[in-house]
């Protein structure tokens, strides 16, 4: 099994004014009115990394709902060579802005269940300050399913803006309650086949010293989800490796940091002790000149790009 993990950034199904239908570009905020050939070109861009990844299981962050994703795989993915996604999931989460997680699969998926609606008081969990022990925990969502072997648990967790903060103790709560699911899931977790996955949002990476922007030394607030309860496979690159994102800034470089994530159970990590991941950045917009490697053709110095997120691939031969 071949999975991929990738932040599309706002990919949102719109209609022109003459009620054609048309994908929003890569980039942030309300697209709008949209910019035309180069929205189209940031899609295709997407499409080419997706199909370049030849994975059997996608987990996408940021789809608006089904109808964006049945479009992107029918319209866009299957001209691109990659086809055969036949399941597809996308359930509507909490952000409120449409940003979902999707799932596309070449196999079949079970047991999907969406966790949008789950709450501290329901997991047994006690909120920090400010937070409602009833009411939704999950900024997005937390979306289970089960592909061949494993049980994949796709998340995208609170940003940490614009109160980095408070958005730490949102995700710290996020990650206690995704350990929480895979806990109900598994009588003994160690012993599980399971995969988080996704924008842990951890922007140092989620097994880096002083991730999550909550303050000199805190440590990330995924700290419930790491060592010795699950194993941070980016870990298995060279630190200079593992960064997956980057942020364009008004002058110079802008800046990078590793968001993304893969965190496998014990008995995962040790089945597949040779699992490296592969961090596939040649959809990132040419100002990322951290990646001297080959891009896509057509990737511009800003945009168009595929998305300021790299894509996440990971093999385990035999699921």
């Amino acid at each position: 099994m071949r999975l991929l993990t990738l932040n599309v950034q706002n990919l949102r199904l719109r209609r022109d004014a003459a009620g054609r239908p048309r994908l929003d570009g890569a980039r942030d905020g309300d697209a709008g009115e949209g910019e035309g050939a180069l929205d189209l070109a940031d899609r295709r861009l997407t499409a080419g990394l997706v199909a370049g990844a030849a994975a059997d299981v996608v987990c996408l962050q940021e789809v608006f709902d089904r109808a964006t994703l049945d479009f992107f795989a029918d319209h866009f993915l299957a001209p691109a060579g990659a086809t055969g996604y036949r399941h597809r999931v996308c359930r509507e989460g909490n952000d409120g802005r449409g940003r979902n997680l999707a799932l596309l699969s070449r196999l079949a998926l079970a047991r999907v269940a969406s966790h949008a609606a789950a709450t501290p008081a329901g997991l047994g969990l006690v909120p920090p300050p400010g937070l409602h022990a009833d009411r939704p925990l999950f900024r997005r969502d937390c979306l289970v399913a089960e592909a061949g072997g494993l049980v994949l648990f796709a998340v995208h967790l609170k940003a940490p803006w614009p109160d980095p903060a408070r958005a730490r103790a949102v995700r710290r709560l996020e990650a206690e309650a995704v350990r929480r699911l895979v806990e109900r899931r598994f009588a003994d977790p160690a012993q599980g086949l399971w995969l988080i996955l996704g924008d842990l949002n951890e922007s140092a990476g989620a097994g880096e010293e002083g991730a999550g922007a909550g303050g000199e030394g805190e440590g990330p607030a995924v700290a419930p989800l790491l060592p010795p309860f699950a194993v941070d496979l980016l870990g298995r690159l060279p630190r200079r490796e593992r960064w997956t994102f980057h942020l364009a800034g008004e002058e110079g470089e802008g800046g990078y940091g590793c968001p993304d994530g893969l965190l496998a159970s014990p008995a995962l990590a040790r089945r597949y002790p040779a699992a490296v991941p592969e961090v596939l950045r040649m959809g990132l917009a040419r100002a990322a000149r951290r990646h001297a490697g080959p891009r896509l053709a057509g990737v511009g110095e800003e945009r168009p790009h595929a998305s300021d997120h790299a894509g996440v691939a990971i093999s385990f031969p035999g699921l």
